[in-house]
């Protein structure tokens, strides 16, 4: 007896027509053979829904994955993120996941990368044709969602050019509730747009932290935020730094057994610091599931994708919602480009400067590409060390005398009293040049 194809599910969406089909599609094998051939898809995140991810997208005809990640096993990882085994604590997620994945399914590559997103440039995230996000914090979701959108060009008349859009999948869980979300740079909000979605962040009072502590978290707080300070005058608190961690962790016991105050463990602390969120198997299960249905779609054209917001909640029985966001048409992230106006003699030191005052941006620490050419780099050391003659040329000769044309600047920016990494997209206007006007903008020499 023959056994049954491992695509015959795949092939019942991709070999023939119907009527929910998106434009332009072309069922048939070629479809298929092109999806595993030149589709090339990037995880970001390799935890609870980051696994679930690979295996999804394994088992779903794409061959060319990777996948990025700067977390290491843990054993608390175990109970949900089931590529990783009880040999593996202390061994990079990305790796170990990428390895088991490849195991089990045949004929897929995936590539792991052991680092922070940060330490990516432009052009590494420009060689994929889709980016699906399984993070869990909205610091790491706003910065990829600014580099997919910062290919994004525009025609004249401000309309998104379709070769230049890189598409996003965006899964998040808490407990048994979780959402999937599709992310068409120009055409649907982007991850800035809804950024009002998202809760603010719980704070606790410092007098509370101080002198009446309550609860464990509390004293974890209290480690954190003021203890922390006192001893490592001027230091900066790494969460990504384990010694740094357990420097908390100890210090929240002996300040929760000082008040009698029980349930302060290692991983409460990593919860609290980093607030993460606890993760359930079957919530990552369900929305991977959705994610990378989606994912398919946008690729292949099989079935029209959802409005661009999906929520799920498992807490009681099954509720499942689709919903469409409106664009934010003046968002700075998806939008044409911020734009700033200069004289020609303004250099590229001078424009980083005038880029920490730009009431828009804000940005400090900025570094500065065009068109994949990098201008000024402030790390690490070797590129800012090539980069760092230009700061006294003009950024006009920079920009090869081109007057209209974008340039993507990195930097920092302040949100909250908390320092995120940003990047925007600029277009950069030359007074005098192609017969632009003065304009109102705050760039001028």
């Amino acid at each position: 007896m023959a056994q049954p194809s491992r695509s015959r599910d795949l092939d019942k969406l991709l070999l023939r027509p119907g009527l929910l089909v998106g434009p332009g599609f072309d069922p048939g094998t070629q479809l298929r053979d092109d999806l595993a051939t030149y589709a090339r898809v990037l995880v970001v995140g390799a935890g609870g829904l980051g696994c679930e991810l690979l295996k999804d997208l394994a088992l779903s005809g794409f061959k060319n994955i990777e996948v990025i990640d700067m977390d290491r096993i843990e054993v608390t990882n175990l109970n949900r993120q089931f590529l990783f085994r009880l040999e593996d604590i202390g061994k990079p997620k990305a790796e170990v996941a990428a390895k088991r994945v490849m195991e089990r399914v045949s004929g897929v590559n995936i590539v792991p990368h052991f680092c922070r997103i940060e330490d990516k440039d432009l052009e590494f995230y420009s060689d994929f044709s889709i980016i699906v996000l399984g993070l869990d914090s909205v610091e790491a979701r706003s910065y990829i969602n600014a580099v997919a959108c910062s290919f994004l060009e525009y025609d004249s008349e401000d309309n998104p050019q379709a070769d230049t859009v890189k598409p996003m999948v965006d899964g998040g869980t808490e407990g048994f509730k979780g959402h999937a979300r599709i992310i068409i740079p120009g055409t649907t909000p982007c991850f800035e747009c809804t950024i009002w979605l998202f809760p603010p962040q719980v704070k606790f009072p410092l007098c509370t932290l101080a002198e009446t502590p309550r609860t464990a978290a509390h004293c974890i707080e209290y480690a954190h935020l003021i203890k922390w300070d006192e001893v490592h005058s001027g230091k900066t608190f790494d969460p990504d730094e384990p010694e740094h961690m357990k420097w908390v962790y100890d210090e929240a016991v002996k300040r929760a057994e000082l008040f009698g105050i029980p349930g302060v463990t290692y991983s409460l602390t990593q919860g609290v610091v980093k607030n993460i969120i606890p993760a359930i198997a079957s919530t990552n299960a369900v929305i991977s599931a959705a994610c990378v249905l989606e994912t398919l779609k946008i690729a292949s054209g099989c079935s029209k994708t959802l409005g661009n917001y999906l929520t799920y909640n498992g807490v009681e029985g099954l509720h499942i919602k689709v919903t469409e966001f409106v664009k934010d048409k003046d968002c700075l992230v998806c939008g044409p480009g911020v734009l700033i106006e200069l004289d020609t003699s303004v250099t590229l030191q001078k424009f980083i400067h005038i880029l920490e005052g730009y009431p828009t941006l804000l940005l400090s620490k900025a570094s500065v590409t065009h068109r994949g050419k990098n201008l000024y780099m402030q790390a690490p050391p070797v590129l800012e060390e090539m980069t760092r003659s230009n700061l006294s040329l003009p950024l006009f000769e920079l920009m090869g005398r081109v007057s209209k044309d974008v340039v993507h600047v990195t930097g920092t920016t302040s949100k909250n009293d908390k320092k995120t990494s940003s990047l925007r997209k600029l277009r950069v206007f030359f007074k005098g040049i192609d017969g632009v006007t003065d304009m109102d903008t705050a760039g001028g020499a």
